[in-house]
């Protein structure tokens, strides 16, 4: 589903709080005078010294050595144009996130207000002694092709133009498996371009570099087939200049085996699809707009290959699987450029990752049973955990064997342990959520329906296609903050008023009754409860009127937690419900329990806790490795009632469940610290494992510790999610955000598309 978002919320994501997206955080302590002597003056008179004495050691001693320039004049923004460098910074900026995110690359964006290629190279020249890498970004062509070929030539740090070589080294791996999948060969093949820019001439040119003729290539702009008769062609195209008698797309097609669209949409037809070869491959890139649409091609041939730039539809061509990689491995073998021979080893790296068995947490992000190689899939998903591995290694190897590695690798096994250390602050956790999501969108019933932020939570919902929601709350007060907040794409949401008559109200009491009438409960007090949204909401959900319930941004936990107690209960085999907070942390997500419901934990409880908690970890395809957190570390303070209820708790998971990686009781310091806890307690069952969830030994220990990594914004939460519920139901934090609300719906479409 292609992401719709409005003006308003993009500028408003843009403003909001710190404007912009990125900022600068010290690496190193900073907390005393001692501190900031050593990290200034005096004391960064050392390193500059040897930097003065060997300039390699800048690599040493900065942050050079993983920090990339995303540079540009702003011609040719996004399909906006010449806009300017200052309207291009939000651009930059995005880019550079996408750095940080996908492979732990730094970024200092540059907006250059220079349109003379020679002036901006040498701007670029005089700033390179800054960075390890530079990309550059939506620069226009030819300009672009004159400005990286110059700063090739004459820097000594890896440079790529990504508009140009993005495209083409994802399109080369996809143009690799699918002709496999066709049973065709490169050096046969027949290929035909739309668009002349700065993307299709460089895949153009890759392709030739994989194997694809000189002579079978033809390339057509807005004027037509660029052939040997055109007297117009600046010297980019002139290079592609064939003599043949084709004049117009639709000619050239008759019979070609691909199509490459690196142009507008619309412009390639069914009719001249069915012209093509047979088992014709197009690669219709051309966004939002592809040069076809996707339905269209796959009912003009049975027999077709499509790949476009969109995320809604089989083999999406994305940059994103190449760039942050790419320079993810020429950085870390500090290489002195980015060659033809690391760009084919990064394509062909991605082409071999698409006939890997694809990992399960792939499948269920895109809501697959089974992703395998074939005319659907050939090539990695944008969210494939392994591509920083198989990409950066393929990369750093190519630069290797080509010559321009100043520090070559040693230790494979040890570099592929730290890259997949770099995965970062893991928002992937989230993305992998929503894209699960969005494959089978869920009814989650919204109890607090005519609040603001709740409603552009469920605008955002609708949006991205994450799930259907239905507003509970007064209607008049929901129609006056959609009309006022311009949220009309949601004015169509199933909205229920409680204190109406509704035809419905009447089983969820009898369910209510029913389920409380032994515990004093009249039918009578049961409809009254019906008035209320919580229990409104909770009643439709165990009835099967929604498949999930959320409240909570305005109410206390305890009144949002009661109706979910005395209608949903426990399922089967759990006696007590416990409360979980996800914790999206640079080490990636950690899971908390409990953090909300039980105050003192027994034994029996603690197990129970553990189990839910390695369960619910499992249905996200994650592997729980969980430590039982005290005071003492394995039982040493036997005396401590804490300590013992979790040494305790340990044997009896040690005995019961073999299979689960656990361990106990420990300090938080040695669950997390891999060579502290190896150094002392050599014999733990969570020596070597990298721990991601926490059983807490009571309530108030699991809360503080939670709400403080959240206060330091150490990490962002998001919970509370109830383990052991028998339906899906989730509460918010009194005063949640926006964003934190979005999050809770992905997850409770998740949560009921996994039950």
């Amino acid at each position: 589903m292609a992401t719709k978002i409005s003006k308003k919320v993009s500028l408003e994501y843009h403003a909001q709080g710190r404007p912009g997206k990125i900022e600068v955080i010290p690496t190193k302590p900073s907390n005393s005078q001692r501190d900031l002597s050593i990290a200034y003056s005096p004391g960064v008179a050392d390193p500059c010294l040897e930097i003065a004495r060997d300039k390699e050691n800048a690599y040493k001693y900065t942050a050079k050595g993983n920090l990339v320039a995303v540079i540009s004049n702003g011609t040719a923004v996004l399909g906006l144009g010449d806009i300017g460098p200052e309207a291009s910074k939000p651009v930059m900026e995005g880019k550079g996130v996408l750095f940080k995110i996908f492979a732990d690359i730094d970024v200092f964006d540059i907006e250059i207000n220079e349109k003379d290629p020679a002036k901006f190279v040498e701007h670029v020249k005089a700033i390179s002694p800054t960075f390890g890498g530079i990309n550059l970004e939506d620069i226009k062509a030819p300009e672009s092709f004159y400005i990286e070929e110059r700063l090739k030539a004459e820097l000594d740090i890896p440079v790529m133009h990504d508009d140009q070589h993005g495209t083409a080294i994802i399109a080369s791996a996809a143009l690799l498996n699918a002709t496999e999948c066709v049973g065709k060969s490169l050096d046969k093949i027949k290929v035909v371009f739309n668009g002349a820019g700065a993307s299709a001439t460089a895949t153009a040119k890759l392709f030739m570099s994989l194997g694809v003729q000189e002579e079978n290539l033809l390339m057509a702009d807005s004027k037509g087939i660029i052939n040997t008769r055109r007297e117009d062609l600046n010297e980019e195209k002139r290079f592609f200049a064939r003599k043949t008698e084709h004049n117009t797309l639709s000619d050239a097609l008759q019979h070609a085996d691909v199509f490459v669209g690196l142009s507008v949409g619309g412009i390639l037809t069914p009719k001249m699809v069915r012209s093509m070869a047979q088992d014709p491959i197009v690669f219709a890139l051309a966004n939002p707009t592809p040069e076809i649409n996707y339905h269209e091609a796959k009912q003009a041939r049975k027999d077709i290959i499509i790949a476009t730039g969109r995320s809604d539809h089989p083999n999406q061509v994305n940059n994103v699987l190449g760039f942050p990689f790419i320079f993810r491995g020429a950085l870390d073998v500090r290489s002195t450029k980015i060659n033809e021979e690391m760009k084919i080893a990064a394509a062909k790296a991605i082409a071999e990752l698409a006939k890997e068995p694809v990992p399960e947490i792939v499948n269920l992000a895109y809501n697959e049973s089974n992703l395998q190689f074939g005319r659907d899939y050939i090539i990695p998903k944008p969210f494939d955990p392994r591509l920083i591995v198989k990409v950066a290694m393929a990369v750093a190897k190519a630069a290797m064997k080509s010559g321009v590695a100043k520090e070559p690798i040693r230790n494979w096994d040890a570099y592929k342990e730290h890259l997949l250390s770099r995965l970062g602050r893991d928002d992937k956790f989230i993305r992998l959520a929503q894209e699960k999501a969005t494959k089978n969108p869920q009814r989650v019933v919204l109890a607090e329906g005519d609040e603001l932020k709740t409603l552009k939570a469920a605008q955002i919902a609708v949006d991205e296609g994450l799930a259907q929601p239905i507003l509970l709350g007064r209607r008049e007060k929901i129609s006056r903050l959609i009309e006022e907040n311009g949220l009309e794409d949601i004015s169509h949401l199933p909205v229920i008023d409680p204190h109406e008559p509704n035809e419905r109200a009447e089983a969820y009491a009898q369910l209510l009754f029913k389920k409380r009438q032994r515990k004093g409960m009249t039918l009578y007090e049961a409809r009254k409860y019906m008035r209320d949204r919580n229990y409104f909401g909770v009643a439709m959900t165990e009835i099967g009127d929604a498949d999930a319930f959320i409240s909570g941004t305005t109410r206390r936990y305890s009144e949002v937690i009661k109706p979910i107690f005395k209608i949903m209960g426990t399922r089967p085999g759990v006696s007590r419900i416990a409360g979980m907070y996800i914790m999206l942390t640079k080490r990636g997500p950690m899971f908390f329990a409990d953090t909300t419901v039980i105050k003192e934990p027994t034994v029996e409880e603690v197990v129970q806790i553990t189990r839910l908690l390695a369960d619910n970890i499992r249905r996200i395809n994650l592997v729980p490795r969980i430590a039982l957190l005290g005071y003492s570390n394995f039982g040493s303070n036997q005396s401590d009632k804490l300590s013992q209820t979790m040494s305790k708790a340990t044997e009896i998971l040690h005995r019961e469940n073999p299979d689960l990686i656990v361990d106990g009781e420990l300090q938080a310091n040695f669950a997390l610290d891999r060579e502290l806890l190896k150094e002392n307690f050599p014999f733990s069952t969570l020596v070597d494992q990298k721990v991601n969830a926490f059983v807490f030994p009571n309530l108030a220990a699991g809360n503080i510790a939670y709400k403080m990594l959240q206060s330091f914004e150490a990490a962002e939460a998001l919970g509370p999610v109830l383990l052991g519920v028998n339906r899906p139901a989730h509460i918010l934090q009194m005063g949640a955000s926006v964003r934190e609300i979005v999050n809770m719906i992905t997850l409770a479409s998740v949560d009921a598309q996994t039950r």
